[in-house]
């Protein structure tokens, strides 16, 4: 049942429209495109495909760089391995069994290997340089968000709530810790981040937890939102966009909840801002720039908390999460628009078209320009003028 209404949650949110308790509509409008006189036209150099991208689904199955190779994958199990020079195929495998594969947990590369999950419950390592599977193991609930690995481990942020390590090796299952899931949440899950031997991730009870990345021991548990409101939906609280670590300090947002910066060591939180979001923020030196329940788009001072500009243009447009690439703040939304924005004042200072499918996740900066995944599957990398 649960697993039915964190759909009909996403399936709300995707079209714009939430019924409120008394039966009335709530019509929530995309805002219209704006008009930008563009300062530049970034260029393509190579296209590819792959598979049948991730469609209409809730999705954030982002590529990954690394041993000299662009990692991609689409819904269904197709996962290749491309030249970043030219965009050949250097190998393709698919992980379709007698049910779809439904990739779902983004790519993250690692010990030779890279580890990917799935809406099967499945965490699937396959070796860098061939393709081949390397193991599949079935963990506690559907793994829609990046594995992370670290210390000889592949840890999973479940859709049960439960955060599981598994020897990089072998897929062994090492620990899992528990956490209580609400009756309605929002269909998502924070990716954990680590350093120092600490594991961080957030929960669909609204709060961010740290642990021992070797046991699963807990540090710590720091709230970032309390349900409140008269409906279920106006109680979700999810913490789904992944923490960042800047420093000493810890970042995080949830839905309906907070933007908080916590000290690493303590758990405490040194500020907290009123935003709601459940899309994945970036951090760029003293600037943290994220995208609100709302689609607007917002940049923050991380000493202070302090909000340096909003620009609320592009409102309701099922925006990406934001990218920053040669200094710019980069989104994409879902008629399959790329906006650039100024760091400095949020202004609007160019804008591309692309295949119109919509585009699910951020630009990915390269060291040469930067890739760009659309929800049909296009691949397209691109260089800056």
């Amino acid at each position: 049942m649960q697993k039915v209404l964190k759909q009909a949650v996403s399936v709300a949110l995707a079209v714009g429209i939430l019924a409120g308790c008394a039966g009335e509509e709530d019509t929530i409008q995309m805002a219209p495109l704006p008009q930008v006189d563009s300062a530049f036209s970034p260029q393509q150099s190579w296209s590819q495909t792959v598979g049948d991208g991730v469609g209409h689904y809730f999705s954030k199955l982002s590529p990954a760089v690394g041993y000299g190779k662009i990692f991609v994958a689409d819904r269904n199990g197709v996962v290749k391995a491309l030249d970043p020079e030219t965009g050949e195929t250097l190998w393709e495998q698919n992980l379709e069994t007698e049910v779809t594969a439904k990739l779902a947990g983004g790519i993250a590369l690692s010990y030779g290997k890279l580890f990917i999950g799935s809406e099967n419950a499945e965490v699937i390592a396959l070796d860098e340089e061939t393709g081949e599977e390397a193991w599949r193991t079935t963990v506690e609930g559907e793994v829609l968000a990046k594995p992370l690995v670290d210390e000889g481990l592949v840890v999973v942020n479940t859709s049960r709530g439960i955060l599981q390590a598994l020897d990089a090796d072998s897929g062994e299952a090492k620990w899992q810790l528990s956490s209580e899931v609400p009756n309605l949440t929002l269909r998502g899950d924070s990716s954990p981040v680590s350093i120092s031997g600490g594991i961080f991730w957030g929960q669909a009870n609204g709060r961010l937890a740290g642990a021992l990345m070797n046991n699963g021991q807990v540090l710590w548990q720091q709230s970032v939102g309390s349900p409140k409101g008269g409906t279920e939906i106006d109680r979700l609280v999810d913490v789904d966009a992944t923490p960042v670590i800047a420093g000493e300090r810890l970042y995080a947002i949830g839905y309906n909840g907070s933007l908080v910066s916590i000290e690493l060591r303590t758990g405490q939180a040194a500020w907290k801002r009123s935003y709601s979001s459940a899309t994945d923020f970036v951090i760029d030196g003293s600037q943290l720039y994220l995208v609100t329940d709302k689609d607007h788009v917002v940049a923050v001072d991380i000493r202070s908390g302090t909000e340096l500009w909003q620009n609320q243009s592009l409102e309701h447009r099922l925006l990406s999460a934001p990218s920053v690439i040669n200094g710019y703040v980069v989104l994409g939304d879902s008629e399959g628009y790329l906006h650039w924005l100024d760091p400095v004042s949020g202004d609007f200072v160019a804008q591309q078209e692309t295949d119109g499918s919509g585009i699910a996740i951020p630009p990915q900066p390269l060291n040469d320009g930067y890739l760009l995944v659309t929800r049909d599957g296009r691949i397209n990398k691109m260089q800056m003028p």
